[in-house]
C-alpha cells in the first residue's frame, strides 16, 4: 500500500521567497509551482513548500508524506488497522490529494497521491 517515502514538506510564510531560495540552494527548478504548493524533484524524492496558514500548516512543522496510488483506499485501510483520523483525503489542487492519520502511537502519518510527480526524474 505505501509506495515509499515521497515528500517532505515545509510550511513557509513567504512561498515565492522560499521557492527562489530552495531553487538557488539546490540548483533545481521546481517542477510544480502553484500558489498552494511548490514541488522540487530532488534525488528521486520531493521537497515541498506549503504556505503556512496557521491552521493546517505551521512554520517549524515538517510534513512527511508517503506516496500511495489510491489514497482513499490507503486512508480507509489505515483507519481499519488502528490509526485515527487526522485529515481526510482532500484534493489540494491540480489533482494532488493529501490525507493524514495518527498511528496507534500518536505519530502523524501523511499520505499523498500526486499525478505530477515522477520519481524516475532524478535531479
Amino acid at each position: 500500500m505505501l509506495k515509499g517515502l515521497r515528500t517532505v514538506a515545509y510550511p513557509v510564510t513567504d512561498l515565492s521567497g522560499a521557492r527562489d531560495w530552495y531553487a538557488r540552494t539546490t540548483g533545481v527548478a521546481p517542477y510544480f509551482d502553484q500558489p498552494f504548493y511548490v514541488g522540487f524533484s530532488i534525488g528521486g524524492f520531493e521537497l515541498g513548500l506549503l504556505p503556512a496558514d496557521g491552521r493546517l500548516t505551521v512554520v517549524g512543522e515538517v510534513h512527511a508524506l508517503w506516496g500511495v496510488e489510491n489514497i482513499h483506499e490507503a486512508y480507509a485501510t489505515l483507519l481499519r488497522d488502528g490509526a485515527t483520523a487526522h485529515t481526510p483525503p482532500q484534493e489540494v489542487g491540480d489533482g494532488i490529494v493529501c490525507a493524514a492519520v495518527r498511528d496507534p502511537f500518536g505519530n502523524l502519518l501523511g499520505l499523498i497521491f500526486n499525478p505530477h510527480f515522477n520519481p524516475a526524474a532524478v535531479s
